[in-house]
């Protein structure tokens, strides 16, 4: 399992441990990845996904899953995030057509 945020794509960054000697050794930053249930109010599911805390935190400023799947950049998304966010779409469009009827 790859260390990637599944809706935001933060992944893992390289960079140097820099000694008081300014000896300089490869490292690793890694991405704070969390597994959560986030509950989806179009589709009435929860989902399990692996998550950035600062993506965790976007997702509660934005007002929940389905909110931040619609304004996110799908190129950055997961493919489970990208089929998630479609089906989001497609309920909501639905359940507009319904409403105007």
């Amino acid at each position: 399992m790859s260390r990637v945020c599944e809706l935001t794509g933060k992944a893992v960054l390289t960079g140097n441990n820099v000694s008081h000697a300014n000896n300089k050794t490869k490292r690793r930053f890694l991405p704070n990845l969390c597994q959560v249930t986030l509950i989806s109010d179009a589709l009435n599911q929860r989902y399990r996904l692996r998550v950035s805390a600062a993506a965790l935190r976007s997702v509660e400023h934005r007002g929940g899953l389905d909110a931040f799947l619609l304004k996110a950049n799908e190129t950055e998304l997961s493919m489970r995030a990208r089929l998630l966010r479609r089906q989001i779409v497609k309920k909501t469009a639905e359940a507009a057509v319904a409403v105007a009827a």
